[in-house]
């Protein structure tokens, strides 16, 4: 009887654990996102990039096709969005944050551009993994 207490004990402790972790990985992703959304909204295009991993293999996938890497994602960033009339203020909207595995989800949800010059709007798709203690944004399918 009490190796079957204890056994439930721990089940229910490591599960309560599970979803404290996930909860804490949740609002990391988000605060990340909340750094975006005023870096972008600041035409600081080098910082809204901090949320993505500044690697080569980063994908990109929006309207005109695939782009590979930091560097590129970023150029792509600056040409289309030059001036603060251009990048407007962003605000996402964030539908679902789910867990993919150990160190990775997935975010959905979408964007909105308020400009001058008119705005813009759009769904996205990005997978968050945590890489060296922070949590990067390594793909992003955004439209």
């Amino acid at each position: 009887m009490k190796e079957s207490l204890l056994i439930l004990f721990l089940l229910s402790f490591s599960l309560g654990f599970a979803q404290t972790t996930e909860k804490i990985d949740k609002e990391a992703i988000k605060a990340v996102m909340n750094l975006q959304e005023k870096a972008w909204s600041n035409n600081n295009l080098e910082g809204f990039m901090r949320g993505y991993w500044k690697n080569d293999s980063l994908k990109f996938y929006g309207s005109n096709g695939l782009t590979k890497g930091w560097l590129k994602t970023l150029e792509n960033y600056k040409k289309g969005y030059p001036t603060k009339e251009d990048s407007g203020t962003l605000k996402f909207t964030i539908k679902d944050i789910s867990k993919i595995d150990k160190g990775s989800y997935w975010v959905m949800g979408e964007y909105h551009l308020k400009r001058i010059i008119g705005d813009a709007n759009g769904v996205f798709l990005i997978i968050f993994k945590k890489i060296d203690g922070e949590w990067k944004i390594i793909a992003d399918m955004s439209c």
